[in-house]
């Protein structure tokens, strides 16, 4: 049931009410037009598929980011673990607490408003300037060769490269015209097109010149609804919705350790 209210909401009420009000004025006063339903698909069903499309590939590059931290992170511990002939528990406690601070900001970031963006924001690069300390101090201050540093160096850029493309994604979304578009003309669309559910008035009876107009307008609201479910893949309100499991990938950091000095 939950997620047919995810795509089937207030707007789909009131947009299905007004095309049914529409039809049966038209019906009533005999209002009929043969209006071409290519109209539709140009002016709502277009649209709003290409912003599905946009919004889907933006949750998919998401979903790559944020996997990109987690595999990153997780080589990082693995050079601390494996690399270094004296590696100590305590070293790799203070290496998942750091990692659990990153990501943790991480996950804050993308889940506050926009308007808090540029305090979040550099929470994330204190959190990504300890890891670097921790570079520094533990791995090289320990004794890992200046290539193996090097190579940590460049996980710790890589990390780098996927906060700020997932932030990215985060800041730009659809274009506010484009959605403002498809809005409009779902809104619109089925009222003004009660004269041509009146002129198909003909092919139906007993009530069934009704139907048309409600699956007009539920398929278009929905549309819609789902273009907005997946507009922002961070908020944690749809079924689509990136899910962080900071928590759970601390943990199996914790159990993955096999050197104990």
């Amino acid at each position: 049931m939950k997620h047919i209210t995810l795509i089937i909401n207030l707007r789909s009420l009131v947009v299905t009410s007004l095309a049914l009000l529409s039809t049966w004025i038209c019906i009533r006063y005999d209002i009929k037009a043969n209006f071409p339903i290519t109209l539709l698909i140009t002016a709502v069903v277009f649209p709003v598929a290409f912003s599905i499309h946009s919004a889907y590939e933006r949750r998919e590059r998401a979903l790559q980011d944020y996997a990109s931290l987690k595999t990153q992170g997780r080589a990082l511990f693995y050079a601390t673990r494996d690399w270094l002939d004296e590696s100590t528990a305590d070293s790799r406690d203070d290496l998942r607490l750091r990692l659990h601070a990153l990501l943790s900001r991480c996950v804050t970031l993308l889940s506050d408003p926009p308007e808090r963006l540029d305090e979040n924001e550099q929470k994330v690069y204190d959190a990504f300037s300890d890891l670097s300390v921790y570079i520094r101090e533990q791995q090289r201050g320990r004794g890992l060769a200046a290539t193996e540093v090097s190579r940590a160096n460049q996980y710790l850029n890589s990390m780098l490269q996927a906060f700020e493309s997932i932030k990215h994604i985060y800041q730009y979304r659809t274009p506010q015209t484009l959605k403002a578009f498809g809005s409009f003309f779902v809104m619109s669309m089925p009222p003004l097109y009660g004269p041509y559910f009146s002129y198909m008035t003909d092919s139906y009876f007993m009530g069934l010149q009704y139907v048309m107009p409600v699956m007009f307008a539920v398929i278009m609201t929905a549309l819609v609804n789902i273009q907005e479910q997946l507009e922002n893949p961070f908020d944690q309100y749809g079924e689509d919705d990136v899910r962080f499991n900071v928590e759970k990938y601390i943990a199996s950091l914790e159990h993955s350790g096999k050197k104990d000095v």
